[in-house]
C-alpha cells in the first residue's frame, strides 16, 4: 500500500514540478521590450526609391508550414516538421525571393533567427545572402527560451519576428510594441506583437514610411487587432501630417473590408477590418480574389478553410497601380505572398 501511494504521489508531483518550474523560468526570463525602441539597420544603403514603388508581403511560417503540414495550434498534430520538409520550404521560399529581388520592399513575418521549429536555421542571414545589397531591419516579436507545449513534444526555443528588406536607404528603424497582450501565464509563451517602422526617402525627396506588422491571432472578439490598427495609425498619422507617404502591410489576422469571410460567425477568430478604423482618405488594399492564408487543422487540400488576412493600408497621397496575391498553392507556407505596386503622389 505504501509503495502504491509513493507511485501515486510521484505521478502527481513530477508533472506539477515540471509545470511550476517552467512557469517560474518563463516568468524570470520573460521578454519585455520597451514600447518603442530603435533597431539595428543591416547593410545601410544609399539608394533612393522612385515615385513608383513595389512592396511584397509574406508570412513565411518559419519555413515549417508547407502544404503537407498541419499544426497543433490550429487543431492538427504536428509541432516540429521533419528537417527535409523544412529544407524544401526554405529552398522554395529562397528561390521565390531570388526571382523577386527587384521588388523595392520585402516584408516578412514569422522569420526565425533561431528556433527548434525551424531546425536552427537563421532565416535573416539566409535572406541577407540572397539580398546582399538590400538594407534590412528586424523587430523581434517572439522570444521564448522554452515553449513547453505540447507536453510530449514541446516547441522549445523560439526567436522570431518581422523583417523588412529594402533596395532603398532606410533612414532609421523602430520597433513599436502593441499594447494588447494575452493574460498571464499564456502571454509568457506567446508572441509580443509589434510593428516595424522603416522611413525612407525617394529620388524626388519625398518621404516614404513603410510599416511591417503581424497582428494578434486567436482574437475571437476582434478587439485586440482593432487596438493594434489604432496603434499603427498614430504613427502613420504623424508621418503623413509631416508630408510622408505611408504604406503598411503584413499579416493582420483579420480580413479587409472588401472580403467576405467563409466563416462570418467568427469561429476561426476572423472578422472584417472596417474602413472607419483608418482616418478619412486612407484605404485598405487587398486582392480578394485569391486566398492568402489557410487553416492548419489538416494538410492542404481543396476543402481547406482559406481566407484573406494579408494585405495593406495606404495614406491618401499613395495611389494603387495594382495588387496581386501570388498563388503558390500554399506549397512553402500557410500564407501566400502579396505584391503591391503604388505611385507616390
Amino acid at each position: 500500500m505504501k509503495k502504491a501511494l509513493k507511485v501515486i504521489l510521484l505521478v502527481i508531483a513530477v508533472p506539477a514540478l515540471y509545470v511550476a518550474g517552467n512557469l517560474l523560468y518563463a516568468t524570470l526570463t520573460d521578454y519585455q521590450p520597451r514600447k518603442e525602441t530603435s533597431v539595428f539597420i543591416r547593410n545601410a544603403s544609399t539608394a533612393a526609391a522612385g515615385d513608383t514603388v513595389s512592396v511584397l508581403i509574406w508570412n513565411i511560417g518559419f519555413t515549417g508550414l508547407g502544404n503537407e503540414t498541419d499544426f497543433f495550434y490550429d487543431g492538427g498534430k504536428v509541432v516540429t516538421q521533419e528537417a527535409e520538409i523544412v529544407t524544401k520550404n526554405r529552398e522554395g521560399i529562397k528561390a521565390f525571393i531570388t526571382n523577386h529581388r527587384d521588388v523595392d520592399f520585402i516584408l516578412f513575418q514569422e522569420i526565425d533567427s533561431i528556433g527548434k521549429r525551424s531546425h536552427g536555421f537563421n532565416h535573416l542571414d539566409e535572406m541577407h545572402g540572397i539580398l546582399p545589397s538590400h538594407s534590412s531591419a528586424f523587430a523581434m516579436n517572439y522570444n521564448v527560451d522554452f515553449v513547453p507545449v505540447p507536453f510530449f513534444d514541446p516547441m522549445g526555443k523560439v526567436k522570431s519576428g518581422v523583417a523588412t528588406y529594402s533596395k532603398n536607404a532606410i533612414v532609421e528603424a523602430k520597433r513599436y510594441g502593441f499594447e494588447s497582450q494575452m493574460d498571464w501565464p499564456t502571454r509568457l509563451y506567446f508572441l509580443d506583437r509589434c510593428f516595424l517602422a522603416t522611413p525612407t526617402q525617394t529620388k524626388s525627396g519625398k518621404d516614404l514610411l513603410v510599416l511591417n506588422t503581424h497582428c494578434s491571432a486567436y482574437d475571437t472578439a476582434g478587439t485586440m487587432v482593432a487596438n493594434e490598427v489604432s496603434n499603427m495609425m498614430k504613427v502613420a498619422r504623424e508621418a503623413y501630417a509631416n508630408g510622408a507617404h505611408v504604406i503598411a502591410g503584413g499579416d493582420w489576422n483579420q480580413c479587409p473590408p472588401n472580403y467576405t469571410p467563409i466563416d462570418p460567425n467568427g469561429t476561426y477568430g476572423e472578422f472584417n477590418l472596417q474602413p472607419d478604423q483608418l482616418d478619412e482618405g486612407w484605404k485598405w488594399i487587398a486582392d480578394p480574389s485569391t486566398p492568402t492564408n489557410r487553416k492548419l487543422n489538416t494538410k492542404y487540400n481543396e476543402d481547406c478553410y482559406t481566407s484573406v488576412i494579408d494585405h495593406f493600408f495606404i495614406s491618401p497621397n499613395v495611389e494603387v497601380i495594382d495588387v496581386k496575391t501570388i498563388d503558390l498553392n500554399f506549397k512553402y507556407s500557410d500564407h501566400q505572398p502579396v505584391l503591391l505596386r503604388a505611385k507616390l503622389n
